[in-house]
């Protein structure tokens, strides 16, 4: 199935977006971004050159995935929410000329496989977002968020771990965690969660 793209779109043609995707009114993909099958890009979101999105994304109204960002497959980003790209953000040089893309160095967020990014939240780069982790609305992340770990506030901190369906996990016995909605389990290492395989 071709994509689905709204007249009012602005898609480079030097973009690539995947079967199934659609992109929605007054979104933005900028050159050599790269949208993978079955995603959804909403109203008004910006993607930035480069980007590179995996299978089944959601960018949400108004995001905005400034390059170099990487989002893996399944990827939720909320309405509003950004990923920056500049660790020192200038106009202009010391000497007062106004800066050109030459003049910095772009850094990017990761989003690994399945996590979520709330609503209005910004991922200050260079960041990773574990493979299903979940980023509470209005959150700044400002370092790397474990796999399955729920992060808050400003700056974002820990909360406690949630499954792949996102509930919160509930002790199973044994230093173990399970998830209330799936049944699936997992052990907690250290600073880390893994799911127990069978």
């Amino acid at each position: 199935m071709d994509a689905q793209v709204m007249a009012s779109a602005d898609i480079d043609p030097r973009a690539h977006v995947g079967p199934g995707t659609s992109v929605w009114h007054l979104a933005q993909v900028r050159e050599g971004a790269q949208i993978g099958a079955g995603c959804v890009i909403g109203r008004g979101a910006y993607i930035g050159p480069g980007v590179r999105m995996g299978d089944h994304c959601k960018i949400q109204n108004y995001a905005l995935v400034y390059e170099p960002a990487r989002l893996e497959d399944g990827v939720f980003v909320g309405p509003a929410a950004v990923f920056t790209n500049d660790r020192l953000p200038r106009a202009v040089t010391p000497a007062g000329r106004l800066k050109s893309a030459g003049d910095w160095n772009p850094v990017g967020v990761t989003v690994r496989h399945g996590a979520s990014i709330g609503a209005r939240a910004v991922c200050v780069a260079p960041v990773t977002v574990g493979r299903w982790a979940m980023v509470a609305a209005g959150a700044v992340v400002v370092a790397d968020v474990p796999d399955f770990a729920l992060v808050a506030g400003v700056p974002a901190r820990f909360v406690r771990w949630v499954g792949r369906a996102g509930v919160a996990l509930v002790p199973d016995g044994g230093g173990r965690l399970r998830c209330p909605q799936t049944g699936a389990r997992y052990v907690e290492t250290g600073d880390a969660l893994e799911e127990e395989t069978t």
